[in-house]
């Protein structure tokens, strides 16, 4: 969107809201700017639902933040039970309140005990580093309402949480520099939250937590891409492990030259009392469309992918299975470098390369990753559905298949988790992979995540999209 059509809805938006919540500029902007990082989570949720607001609290963070649906629960209001919700996700905003509170673990105990696997808790926190800075803003009146007296460190925050059975999924400062100043502003606080250390000085930091639940041992969808892989495809299916739930293997063939789609059909029959089989052709190629098809023709509420050259041993998959079913994470993946590698599995350079990767891709999306190109990754078809919208709005960028289910698993607060497994040589076949030119292309697309998520250059701005609610009502 060009800046002068942002200007115009921005101040349209102001207008509007400084009419209701009669705010200034400068907290009209730093709400903004909390808005859109809740945003970026609220807006692929079913709901967002503000708990506990303190009386100083106006509304206006939640007014500006983009989501489906919005609700406030105050004191004395019961909260409501989602330990039923499967496919659903609730978002809960917690603004400020942890800062005026002095049980924040049996506060954050109380609410796991009513929430699902799937909900999310989204904690706005002053931070402590700054805190003369709110009594310095109280005294010259920039800022009202009571002073906050319980500060929390990261350390803090993962200690209250692992106690309250909680895991900290993201942690991201906001906020170094509270006026626009004619953009000024924005370039402030888009570099330094992307800057080593400078990025502790936030006036506010925004967390998210996962509740640690198991549950249940849902059915599995796993989608194998072949091209030129017929000498892979009766062991992939010997080798498949009994994971103990309904199975659904759906095998996607690539214009392959070898016979592999004739393979498939061979032995789909002999396996049919094992598992459910499917297989497609692609019309397309690349393997994030073999992955984009197969799971368009899942029928089990899990899915996941196993690269058909088998170099990730297929009866590792239990170890994944397990990881979800335990509630260690909603997105989970391999990891093939932590063990020595057999043989020639990995050349020297791609080693490398796919180390730098990791590295780059945990400081873009702020969650650890041991391995972003490992094929074997684990996701609930409902929170697939939630990548593709997320995919509308971010770009189709990613001929892979790897960054586009990474990026928004770490942009929803999924909470990434990896398995480590042991790589293995290829016994049939050669990699389909051209290092230098497909290593530009990641680096590409690492470049894209940086400036679009850490920067959040062409991200949603919360007053668009309030502008548009108010449009559509």
């Amino acid at each position: 969107m060009p800046s002068s059509g942002y200007s115009s809805a921005t101040g349209s938006v102001r207008t509007q809201t400084s009419a209701r919540f009669s705010v200034r500029s400068w907290n009209f902007y730093l709400n903004s700017l909390l808005a859109r990082e809740i945003s970026a989570i609220a807006a692929y949720y079913d709901q967002l639902v503000q708990f506990l607001p303190r009386e100083s609290d106006s509304g206006l963070l939640l007014h500006l933040t983009q989501a489906k649906s919005k609700t406030t629960i105050g004191s004395g209001e019961a909260f409501p039970d989602l330990r039923e919700e499967s496919e659903r996700r609730t978002a809960v905003l917690l603004n400020g309140t942890l800062n005026h509170h002095f049980d924040i673990q049996g506060l954050l105990v109380d609410l796991r005990e009513r929430l699902s696997r799937t909900a999310r808790l989204v904690l706005v926190l002053y931070n402590p580093y700054v805190r003369w800075l709110y009594a310095l803003a109280n005294w010259f009146g920039i800022r009202k309402g009571e002073l906050p007296f319980t500060f929390l460190t990261q350390v803090d925050v993962a200690n209250l949480a692992k106690l309250a059975g909680f895991d900290v999924v993201r942690i991201r400062p906001k906020v170094y520099f509270p006026w626009s100043l004619m953009g000024v502003g924005e370039v402030i606080n888009r570099c330094c939250s992307a800057i080593p250390f400078l990025r502790r000085f936030s006036l506010a930091t925004v967390v998210v937590l996962r509740p640690v639940l198991p549950g249940k041992r849902p059915g599995l969808t796993c989608v194998i891409p072949a091209r030129n892989e017929r000498g892979n495809i009766e062991a992939a299916l010997q080798r498949f492990p009994n994971l103990g739930c309904p199975t659904e293997i759906i095998f996607v063939e690539g214009h392959s030259n070898d016979g592999t789609w004739e393979e498939i059909q061979r032995v789909i029959p002999l396996y049919r009392h094992r598992f459910q089989i499917k297989a497609y052709q692609q019309t397309g190629k690349g393997k994030a469309d073999a992955v984009r098809l197969g799971f368009s023709h899942a029928s089990q509420p899990l899915m996941s992918i196993l690269d058909a050259d088998l170099t990730m041993p297929p009866e590792m998959l239990g170890r994944f299975y397990n990881a979800y079913c335990e509630g260690k994470g909603d997105f989970i993946n391999g990891s093939r470098l932590v063990y020595p590698m057999q043989g020639d599995a990995m050349r020297f350079l791609n080693r490398l390369g796919n180390i730098f990767f990791a590295k780059a891709l945990t400081f873009v999306m702020d969650n650890r990753v041991g391995d972003s190109l490992c094929g074997t990754k684990f996701v609930t078809r409902a929170d697939y559905l939630r990548m593709q919208a997320w995919r509308a709005d971010f770009g189709d960028f990613d001929p892979f298949g790897d960054f586009e289910l990474l990026f928004p698993a770490a942009t929803m607060a999924l909470g990434i988790v990896d398995v480590p497994v042991r790589y293995l040589a290829r016994t049939y076949g050669s990699t389909n992979i051209q290092r230098f030119r497909h290593g530009w292309q990641l680096l590409r697309m690492t470049l894209i995540g940086f400036f679009r998520m850490k920067i959040g250059v062409a991200c949603p701005r919360p007053a668009e999209s309030v502008l548009r609610t108010s449009a559509s009502q």
